[in-house]
Parts: C-alpha cells; structure tokens; sequence
C-alpha cells in the first residue's frame, strides 16, 4: 500500500520499532522450529532387542545386538517379542521406548505424527480465516498458546487416541504461529529492508533452534522434559499484545482508520518521531479514496478461474504439485535422521546446518538466475543426492555390512538437505508471482494447503525403512527429481510484468520454452497486453498471500 509507505516513513520505518519487531521475530523463530521439530524429537527410535535375548552370566555384560530386532535371537518362533531392551541415544528416553511402539505397534506412532499435519492445514485454513475477522495480532498470540497446550497436553498422551487428538491440537498452531508475525515485521519494515531483515532472522535463529532442539532434549533425559522445556517459553508471546502494533493495512481494509491512526502514532512515539495531526488526516483521506475508486467488478474471480484456461491450468497444477514435493520433501528429510549409521541427535544438528546457508544462497542468486532455476535446479540437487544416498545404503544393504562409510552417507544427506531447504523458501514467492493478482490471496492459499495436506505422508514415507532401508531415499530422490523438470515447464517470472488478470495469467510467458532462464535472457516484458502502469515487483505482496 503505497499510502501506508508514505506514512510510515514519517513515523520511522527503519528504526526502534523495527530492531525491537526483528528481535521478536528471531524469538518466534527459535520456538517456532522447536515446535515443528518436536515431532522428529519425540519420536526417537533407539536399539531395541528382545528381553529374552538379555542373559545374565557371572561377569554380566549387557546384551546388545548390532540392529534392532522384534523376535528373539534364542526363539524359533517367528512372533514378536512382548518385552523389549533398549540402547538410549545418551541416556533420552523418548515416546516410542516408553509406549513400546514399535515392531508390531510402529504404526500408532506413524498415525499419531501424521495428525500433526492435519492440524496443520486444518489450522491454516481456520487461522487464516479469523486472521482477516479479528486482525493479525490476536492469532499470533491465540495461534502460539494453541501451540503450548498441544505440547503440553501431549505429555499426558500415552495412549493412540489421546496422543494422536494432542498431536492434532499441536499442529493447529503450524505455520499461523510464525506467518502472523512474519506478515507484521514485513509491514512496518522499509521494503528496501524487507528481504534482507526477515531472511537473515529466519536463517539465523530458524537454524539455531533446529539445531539445539535435540541437545534440549538430551539435557531434559525425556520426551516429557523435552516437550515442557520447549512449551515454557510460549509464555512471553501474550506479552507482545503490549509492544507490537496490529497490521494498519488490516485496520484500513476493514475501515477502522481511528484504530490504524492510534497504531502509527504508537509507532512515531517509540521510534522517537514527530508526525503533524495534518499528516495522519491526509492519510486517511487518501485511504478512502482509494478505496472509493476500487472498481467492484460484477462477478469476482475465485480460485475456480486458475481452472478455466489451459496454459494457467497446466501452471496451476505445477504449482500444486511442486508445493506438494517441496513440502513433503522438506519435512520428511528434515526429519530422516535415523538409520544413517550416526546418532540422530547429531544427524539432526549437522542437517539443521543447511538452513542458514540456505538462506544466504536465496538471497545471494534468486534475483540473478531467477525463480525457475532456483526451484529447478535446487530440487535436482536434492533429488541426485538423497538418491545416491539411497544407492550407498542399498549397497550396504545387499552387502548385509554394518560398515557402510558412514561419513560419505552423512555428507549426502546434508547437501540433499541443503537442496530442499532452498527449494522449499524459494517456494512461496514463485507461487506469488506466477498466480494472477485478482486471485492471488487464495490461489498462493490453496497452493500452500495443499503442500502442508502432502505432509501427511511423510511419517509413512519414512515408516517404509522397516520394510527396506534405503526405500526412504529411493521414494523422496525420485520425486524430487519429477518436481525439477515440472518447474522447467513453468515460466519465468523475475524482471517481468506480473499478471493482473484470468486472461493475463493464461499468456504469461506464452513464448518461454523449457530451457530459457532468466539469466540467459535481457529484460523483457512477458505479456504485450498488460498495462503499462503495473510495475515488476522485486518485493511481491506476499500479504496477498494471508
């Protein structure tokens, strides 16, 4: 909202309120990884063997068998043992030794995670909804104490129906727990600063809360300490009510300009600035003139219209699907850190890594090689290494060697990890670009739904490596590897004329062929009939997307 640009830098936007804003972002982030991760935390699978095969000798030594195994090694039958041994990883006791979930069982803990991730769309859809009734900032907090009870709650969760109901209240709170303040920094930061600032937070402190989930966990010995450890802190978010202001553009939108002024001069105050009475009045003025001279058009678009075309119902589809891949992709090798051959606690740390640079690399390249080969070309990075992952533990595997070169699998892993993660934040912006403004706020909505919905398979994805250990990779590398040459089929979009409408949308990049990138190319104009007056945007508006 260039009106709101204009106030803001009267009130300060690059100041107080802003450092103070950016620091609360970074808290959000640190709770907001430990909270997602909790899930791979929690779930632990240590060395389990058969309490028959635990034979006490005179100088007793502890049995302890190189792989896990669900029949006894002094049994001819082919039943699963009732009592199990386990080798903690350094002495944490997570849910699945507790509740024995494993062997014939390992399935309750598959389920149990999976409605994690209904939540979670669930959760986005209902907190998206009430986000445009009551404003940004009630749910921020609301969604941040949803999470806090599901954590909680979760404690007392010992059996599937209680664990599974506790998981689903938890994911409620996924994404809308950290969207919300991401869409607040973002208004009141300049734009020029935008970038830069929240992608430094989210790759800092994001990476810094994934990588000390594990060690949190190792310190607190339990999953129980583990989940109120990291449930705690949620306690200070109600305080933020008191130094964070609601969204103006919200306040505008829904023409509470008494509000939205109370708001910017709270802004001007902390940011130690003097703004005139007059300048507020002329704002606000411009506000309802722009909103006058909003053309209402008899039959709005709607998400249906993404399928009423060819060409921008082939892109939409894409776009589905790469959400769909990414996002399964991301959370499934974010949390494939057991059967590696090193302790997951590690495992996760070192994959956790990735993030951080990541970011860096996004914001290095994204607007020099444009969004369709980062998306391309990051999702084939992961797909070839997660798939000679997949390959070493297969050789392992056909070899029966416990001595597969642990260091090279790591080292696979990490970067396919690293690929994903750049694909999975270079994500959102594309969707933003190449949907159509008219529809923009519900199709990025329904493209990122659908994404989250997909997760749902993941636990099972990884749940295959009881049936064959590399077949985790094998799957995740394959469709990495579709989800790359899908995006060569999409068109470019940096430093061209976004589409505005239906029928833009349908030509945008009408004469792009697989091959072309952006980098290979000069700047050019996409579609001949757009309106001169739309500007390229280096800073799509990514609240059309909430």
């Amino acid at each position: 909202m260039l009106e709101l640009d204009k106030i803001l830098e009267k009130c300060g936007d690059r100041h107080r309120l802003q450092t103070i804003m950016l620091l609360l972002f970074c808290v959000i982030n640190l709770l907001s990884a430990m909270h997602y991760y909790s899930q791979t935390i929690i779930s632990f699978v240590p060395k389990y063997w058969c309490a028959e095969d635990a034979i006490a000798t005179e100088d007793y030594e502890p049995f302890v068998p190189i792989q896990s195994s669900c029949i006894s090694l002094h049994n001819d039958s082919s039943q699963s043992c009732q009592k199990f041994h386990y080798e903690y990883f350094m002495g944490y006791e997570s849910l699945t030794s507790e509740l024995n979930w494993i062997c014939d069982d390992a399935w309750k803990l598959t389920l149990g995670q999976s409605m994690f991730f209904v939540g979670s769309v669930v959760g986005s859809l209902v907190f998206g909804i009430l986000a445009d009734m009551v404003g940004r900032l009630p749910i921020l907090i609301i969604a941040n104490m949803v999470a806090m009870l599901g954590n909680i709650l979760t404690i007392f969760g010992t059996d599937l129906v209680s664990f599974s109901f506790f998981r689903f209240i938890s994911g409620l709170a996924t994404d809308s727990n950290f969207v919300m303040m991401y869409i607040l920094v973002m208004e009141y930061l300049r734009p020029s600063l935008r970038t830069i600032g929240l992608s430094i937070c989210i790759g800092f402190f994001y990476c810094l809360g994934s990588i000390a989930a594990p060690w949190i966990a190792v310190l607190m010995q339990s999953w129980r300490g583990f989940l109120m450890a990291t449930s705690i802190p949620f306690v200070m978010i109600p305080l933020f009510y008191f130094i964070v202001p609601e969204s103006v553009q919200w306040l505008i939108s829904k023409q509470k300009y008494v509000q939205a002024v109370e708001c910017l001069r709270r802004v001007a105050k902390i940011n130690g600035k003097t703004v005139d009475d007059a300048a507020f009045g002329e704002f606000i003025e411009e506000c309802k003139r722009s909103q006058m001279l909003q053309p209402k058009a008899k039959v709005e678009p709607n998400l249906l219209g993404l399928f009423a075309s060819p060409r921008l119902r082939r892109n939409t589809l894409i776009l589905f699907f790469k959400s769909m891949v990414i996002t399964l992709c991301y959370d499934a090798v974010s949390r494939n850190v057991q059967g590696l051959g090193i302790s997951p606690f590690v495992m996760f740390s070192l994959s956790a890594t990735t993030i951080l640079p990541a970011c860096l690399l996004l914001i290095a390249l994204q607007d020099r090689i444009g969004r369709k080969a980062m998306a391309s070309m990051s999702l084939l990075l992961s797909g070839i290494f997660i798939s000679c992952t997949g390959a070493l533990l297969f050789r392992s595997s056909v070899e029966n060697s416990s001595d597969q070169n642990v260091t090279l699998v790591v080292i696979l892993s990490v970067i396919g990890r690293f690929g994903v993660t750049v694909a999975y934040n270079s994500g959102a912006q594309y969707a933003t670009e190449l949907i159509p403004t008219c529809v923009r706020g519900q199709g990025v909505a329904a493209v990122h739904v659908m994404g989250y919905a997909f997760t749902f398979f993941s636990s099972y994805i990884l749940h295959t490596r009881q049936l064959f250990s590399p077949l985790p990779e094998i799957i995740l590398g394959f469709i990495s590897l579709v989800g790359a040459g899908l995006c060569l089929l999409l068109p470019e979009t940096l430093n061209r004329t976004l589409p505005t409408t239906l029928k833009d949308g349908e030509n945008f990049g009408k004469n792009d062929r697989w091959f072309m990138f952006s980098f290979m190319e000069k700047r050019t104009q996409s579609v001949d009939t757009l309106t001169p007056s739309v500007a390229p945007s280096s800073h799509p508006d990514n609240s059309a997307y909430f």
